[in-house]
């Protein structure tokens, strides 16, 4: 990836689940343009890799384990944050999981609460962490998905923690203002390893594919560039929104 905006210099960000995929793609695209950036993954070994990567690519990186629905790891990975810089200006809430394809009349209570607890609570939990350390004309930024507008088979619980992010973004930045912005990101489909169950299978793929305006799926890159933006003062009076990134996947609740 070639950047040459560097708009973000001086700034410190945090990602998580930042070590594969679209938050990896994030983190160093903030990283390029200019921000010390902290990464975080459930498994130390794709920490250890993932600021190897940004490092290598000149980008001032740490990282530590989190697994978001630990309340002590979150704790950490802030911690990792103020000790390391100082301070918070950017923080991306990407963890996300989908356990299960099961029907929602069909789905277990635990799979319920791991659904909420990590695709919705820990983005607030993160947050109360957080605060403090944020300073003014920081940017918070929430990545939801196109799922939170239309539930897909096998991704319908998931999509209904995702249709709730789009509120929280909204009640967050009405709390935060006007020092912190809080933004949320729509992603469409894009071919990742959270996504293979879908973009793997060929048919599956060419009918999302199909759907798009632009015909052809979203690439992580896409992603970490509208994150940049919302990050940068480029962005300064954007606040409570969400932008849907799905190359014209109908969007409308």
């Amino acid at each position: 990836m070639e950047v040459k905006c560097r708009r973000l210099e001086g700034k410190v960000a945090v990602v998580t689940a930042s070590t594969q995929g679209i938050g990896l793609a994030i983190a160093e695209r903030l990283g390029l343009e200019g921000a010390a950036v902290v990464i975080s993954s459930r498994k130390q070994k794709n920490v250890d890799d993932a600021v190897k990567r940004l490092k290598a690519q000149g980008i001032t990186a740490v990282g530590a384990v989190c697994h978001v629905s630990d309340a002590q790891q979150r704790k950490s990975l802030i911690d990792t944050a103020v000790k390391n810089f100082g301070h918070i200006d950017i923080l991306v809430s990407n963890a996300a999981a989908n356990p299960t394809v099961d029907g929602i009349l069909e789905m277990k209570e635990a799979v319920l609460d791991k659904l909420w607890d990590i695709n919705v609570k820990a983005s607030i939990l993160l947050l109360q962490d957080a605060a403090p350390h944020l300073r003014k004309g920081s940017s918070v930024i929430i990545i939801s998905s196109i799922a939170g507008y239309n539930p897909e088979q096998g991704l319908t619980m998931y999509g209904v923690t995702k249709t709730a992010l789009l509120g929280l973004t909204k009640a967050l930045a009405r709390e935060m203002g006007p020092n912190t912005r809080v933004n949320c990101i729509a992603p469409g489909f894009v071919p990742t390893r959270f996504a293979s169950f879908l973009t793997n299978d060929e048919t599956i793929r060419k009918e999302l594919t199909e759907r798009t305006i632009i015909k052809r799926l979203g690439s992580v890159e896409d992603m970490a560039a509208v994150a940049a933006f919302l990050a940068s003062d480029d962005a300064s009076f954007i606040t409570a929104e969400t932008i849907v990134v799905a190359g014209g996947i109908q969007s409308r609740l």
